[in-house]
């Protein structure tokens, strides 16, 4: 299978710990997480994905906000270069790729669509402490 996957969620990849919106949003982000570790494919998507499953069931899920649309534009603008990936598509997101992004992440580079988002604070905890409480695990 391939996962599927909106722009900003690559930034937010970088910082993840176990926290989410619910439980059942966590579970479901902790199962791709172990799918990425494993080396599943990755597929660049418009709007939301795999982990925005759990959450589409919601009465009015955040995922189709034009702020998250944003969040996705500015995200790509920011890490498309970094990961030589010129469309949305096919991508390989490796233990590699996800090194090279904290990297800049800590510096704040890649770090416009993070504007405004709740999880920015703990986000910047996280970078700070060199990502080492992640379940994205670096060198893999």
């Amino acid at each position: 299978m391939t996962i599927r996957l909106r722009p900003h969620h690559l930034l937010c990849l970088t910082t993840y710990m176990g926290k989410g919106y619910t439980p059942a949003f966590t579970a479901n982000y902790d199962r791709i997480v172990a799918r990425l570790v494993a080396g599943e494919p990755v597929e660049l998507v418009e709007g939301p994905d795999d982990i925005c499953r759990p959450l589409l069931a919601e009465a009015e899920p955040h995922c189709h906000n034009a702020s998250v649309v944003e969040r996705d534009r500015l995200a790509w603008d920011s890490v498309q270069p970094l990961l030589d990936h010129d469309r949305i598509g096919p991508l390989t997101l490796n233990a590699a790729a996800i090194a090279k992004l904290r990297t800049v992440f800590r510096t704040g580079a890649i770090r416009a669509a993070c504007t405004g988002c709740e999880w920015s604070e703990l986000c910047d905890a996280v970078a700070e402490s060199g990502f080492a409480a992640t379940r994205f695990p670096a060198g893999r």
